[in-house]
């Protein structure tokens, strides 16, 4: 989220902005029209879809709204954000699990992790929140055998990538391009 003041566009911290940004998610998840032009179109495609996928993106405003579309059996890499995020699920269901760091991180390329927790999120549930970095370690999918799709706000980057992915097997993790 962005500010104005005389000096220019400021960017509030990622807590306050997070706050911020949680009733706009809940608003256009309760949002019939909104539900029914940029979400919903996108269940059938997703029940026949491989990957999960982007199925709608819009970012020519100081964050990222993103429709992530989930077949079954789908599930991103362990990962984290250079911005704050807060996603919904709309249709289905979503599981997420939760890391945190237990490293120091001064190793370049290793990061030991331990998970502390797993949950599944329906719309019912309410909205799951991210803030950059280690503040935001986590993996997401469906596997459930019917399609999902849920609706994701992020923040702008506070660097130069769009995140880090994390293999735990071999306590690695990576820079994450901004395109997979």
């Amino acid at each position: 989220m962005v500010t104005l003041d005389a000096h220019g566009p400021q960017l509030l911290p990622s807590e306050i902005a997070l706050r911020e940004a949680v009733p706009v998610l809940y608003r256009l998840v309760g949002d019939p029209d909104f539900l029914d032009s940029h979400v919903l179109p996108h269940l059938e495609e997703a029940g026949r879809a491989e990957e999960w996928y982007v199925a709608y993106h819009r970012d020519d405003v100081p964050y990222s709204l993103q429709v992530f579309a989930w077949p079954p059996g789908t599930r991103t890499r362990i990962h984290d954000h250079s911005s704050w995020g807060a996603f919904c699920c709309v249709v289905g269901s979503i599981l997420e699990e939760r890391y945190e760091r237990v490293d120091d991180g001064s190793l370049p390329d290793y990061a030991r992790l331990k998970k502390l927790w797993r949950l599944a999120w329906r719309k019912e549930d309410g909205i799951s929140t991210v803030l950059p970095y280690e503040r935001g370690i986590h993996r997401v999918g469906n596997p459930e055998g019917e399609p999902a799709i849920s609706l994701h706000l992020y923040g702008p980057r506070l660097g130069e990538i769009d995140g880090r992915d994390y293999d735990p097997s071999k306590n690695y993790v990576c820079d994450r391009p901004e395109e997979r």
